[in-house]
């Protein structure tokens, strides 16, 4: 019996899944937001039914009553963040704060299913993530002068990436974070935001050839101690990111078209001098001549996502746990195996979703150095989906970065809750223009 309710379990969350990534979508049709209250109650409810239906179909797999205690803190947690956000900020988006919370629990159940302790300790990361994250958007708001410190943001990052190459512990061959009393601190993750307020306010002081080339040095700075601390995959999203930030900026497509090529160039580069970048694009290409080695996480994966099929395997009734590091670099592979390639693509589509909502308030920004911060955030995160994504299934050679919010990893969450709740920042300044304009138009 519990095997049948499981198997009709998986389409039941389809279908619900289904729902809200297309009211994700409708939410974009239209301009006033009191007539999109419909919408985002309906995503609201299909959320908490996923989230419902997952959590029962695993508590009956496993006959542990721990697991209905845990899904009751984590309904409470939810909760309390849409109700907090669309109280304290009437002019935040609310599509975001329903995006987020669906993926936030989209990787409580898949954790909760993979390893109870780590969804645990994600829970306690993304609880104390939230408390810190409410107050971002007021802050945001509040302090008009954060351009001053463009230097300050832009030292201080270099200066963490470097102390990370110097002091920090390895794992894996990389040299990526530090560990603090059981927990692993990966500084990388938070210089990407500073990074990106560096890149913002050099390009809004200035546009000239001399301030392109003083700017891209210290890009090149972080980037190459990224390299040396063989964080590849961090590297590439700071690179990238710096070349669409400049591009914005500039408008010009020589800068693009410079930027393009030098990627090019030292990727071809860095597959010649690290070993362990010409094993990885060796795994990418012939995973099934290395199957017993350096191909082995990527056939898994491969594995994982075939053996699910359109609709997965169900919770519990696959073996996800055989990829490495499933729980981190992954747990697309994972939820693809027992949630379904559909459930999967549904996925896909709300991180676009979030993706068109960060870059729809890019564009209506009028402040040039909010409009740029809102970019480089915009391409930070979906450009991260696309590495995770891709390396898992072979699209493109494994990066080693996580999906953000869904992944375990507690530096990874919360600077991408920090990215969130900066761009609900925005959303409040941008409304603020909206009214100075209206009230300047009435004047007229």
């Amino acid at each position: 019996m519990a095997l049948v309710i499981s198997d009709l379990s998986k389409y039941v969350i389809a279908v619900f899944m289904a729902f809200f990534t297309y009211e994700s979508f409708a939410a974009f049709r239209g301009h006033k937001e009191e007539k999109k209250e419909g919408i985002y109650t309906r995503q609201i409810i299909c959320m908490f039914l996923v989230h419902f239906v997952s959590f029962a179909a695993i508590c009956l797999e496993t006959s542990d009553l721990t697991y209905i205690i845990f899904y009751g803190f984590q309904q409470i947690l939810l909760f309390a963040t849409i109700a907090l956000f669309r109280a304290i900020y009437k002019d935040a988006s609310r599509l975001l704060i329903n995006n987020m919370c669906m993926l936030l629990s989209i990787g409580f159940l898949i954790l909760t299913r993979l390893d109870f302790d780590k969804a645990l300790k994600q829970f306690k990361i993304v609880a104390l993530s939230l408390v810190v994250g409410i107050f971002i958007p007021y802050l945001i708001r509040r302090f008009r002068f954060l351009e001053k410190f463009t230097w300050i943001f832009g030292l201080t990052g270099a200066m963490a990436l470097t102390a990370v190459l110097v002091l920090g512990a390895v794992t894996n061959g990389s040299k990526i974070s530090y560990s603090i009393g059981g927990y692993t601190f990966q500084p990388s993750e938070f210089v990407k935001i500073l990074f990106v307020f560096f890149v913002a306010g050099m390009y809004t002081k200035s546009k000239s050839f001399m301030q392109v080339v003083i700017t891209t040095i210290a890009a090149a700075f972080h980037v190459i101690v990224l390299v040396l601390s063989k964080d590849l995959g961090s590297a590439l999203i700071f690179f990238v990111v710096y070349v669409v930030m400049v591009f914005v900026a500039t408008r010009n497509y020589f800068y693009l078209i410079v930027g393009t090529l030098a990627g090019c160039g030292a990727g071809i580069m860095a597959s010649r001098i690290f070993s362990h970048v010409r094993v990885r694009i060796e795994a990418w290409q012939e995973p099934w001549s290395h199957i017993d080695g350096s191909g082995y996480q990527i056939t898994q994966s491969l594995f994982a996502i075939g053996t699910g099929g359109w609709f997965g395997m169900g919770l519990c009734q696959g073996d996800p746990t055989a990829i490495p590091y499933v729980e981190a670099d992954f747990i697309f592979s994972a939820i693809a195996e027992e949630l379904g390639v559909f459930f999967s693509i549904c996925l896909i589509l709300v991180c676009v979703s979030c993706f068109i909502a960060f870059m729809n308030v890019a564009m209506r920004l009028k402040n040039e150095y909010y409009r740029l911060i809102a970019v480089g955030l915009s391409v930070t995160y979906i450009f991260q989906i696309f590495l995770t994504i891709g390396g898992g299934t072979r699209f493109i050679p494994l990066t080693g970065v996580t999906l953000p919010l869904v992944s375990y990893g507690g530096s990874s969450v919360l600077s991408t809750l920090i990215m969130f709740c900066i761009i609900q920042g925005l959303y409040c300044i941008r409304a603020e223009e909206g009214e100075h304009d209206g009230k300047k138009e009435a004047e007229e």
